[in-house]
């Protein structure tokens, strides 16, 4: 109708939250202490837990959302079905760290972490001593491209989040969107919000880890283009694990020695 405001299509504000440490972050840091090509875990992937550590800096996490003003605090709910990022996301909850009036809680498999097939559980060593013909795909390809047997590259990943960000857009708009989720996870949505190369996107994850818990938040700038556009606000911000006084991590989860 002319004259109307233009239809919103992104949420007001998007956090985006990597899972608290896991039990894969302790399993994979002591098979490289130790030399091992293989990380001793018993769980299947999605079913590895949180560390005692992990639970605490997801309670520091929740603590820290819970004292945002009430109409500021998440009201959807996004999460991997992974164990160690749905119990993030519930003790978050737990905590009193979404709005607790009214709120929508998701589990949705296109958050998943990155699948890895073959060099599952693997440190880097493991896969050039059992898979020499994958290490030197990867080298040629690059990881943004290589797709081991059994698994995801970071395109396949990025194809998934494009239809997960399109739900957000579809059923979400105007809504405070809180998401849980894995290391490269948060990596692919930033390369797809801000409209990043592979180089970019790449830089940014050689710079460092994202941080166990840590916060990437992006806010609704209404004046940008026709529909609004999300503008980056802070990225792996670690404020409320520092506050609390809760150790940071940032080691990647067991199979992701070579994500």
């Amino acid at each position: 109708m002319q004259g109307s405001l233009p239809m919103q299509r992104w949420p007001e504000r998007l956090w985006i939250v990597r899972h608290g440490e896991s039990a894969g972050n302790v399993a994979r840091d002591a098979a490289h202490a130790a030399g091992l090509s293989r990380i001793d875990i018993a769980h299947r992937d999605v079913d590895v837990p949180l560390s005692p550590l992990g639970e605490e800096q997801s309670r520091a996490l929740g603590r820290w959302f819970a004292a945002l003003p009430a109409g500021e605090r998440p009201n959807v709910v996004l999460t991997s079905p992974y164990l160690r990022a749905q119990r993030t996301a519930e003790i978050i909850e737990a905590e009193g760290g979404v709005c607790v009036e009214r709120h929508t809680f998701v589990v949705d498999e296109r958050l998943r972490e990155k699948e890895f097939g073959v060099l599952d559980r693997l440190t880097r060593s493991g896969i050039e001593e059992l898979h020499p013909d994958q290490a030197e795909f990867r080298r040629l390809l690059g990881k943004f491209y290589h797709r081991p047997p059994g698994g995801e590259s970071w395109c396949d990943v990025i194809l998934r989040l494009r239809s997960a960000l399109d739900t957000i857009s579809l059923h979400h708009s105007g809504c405070r969107v809180l998401i849980v989720g894995h290391q490269v996870v948060v990596l692919c949505l930033r390369y797809l919000l801000e409209n990043m190369t592979e180089q970019k996107i790449l830089e940014i994850d050689a710079e460092g880890d994202v941080a166990n818990c840590s916060v990437t938040e992006y806010r609704l700038d209404p004046s940008f283009g026709e529909h609004g556009q999300l503008m980056l606000h802070c990225y792996n911000f670690l404020a409320p694990l520092e506050e609390a006084g809760a150790p940071v991590t940032s080691e990647p989860d067991a199979k992701v020695a070579a994500r």
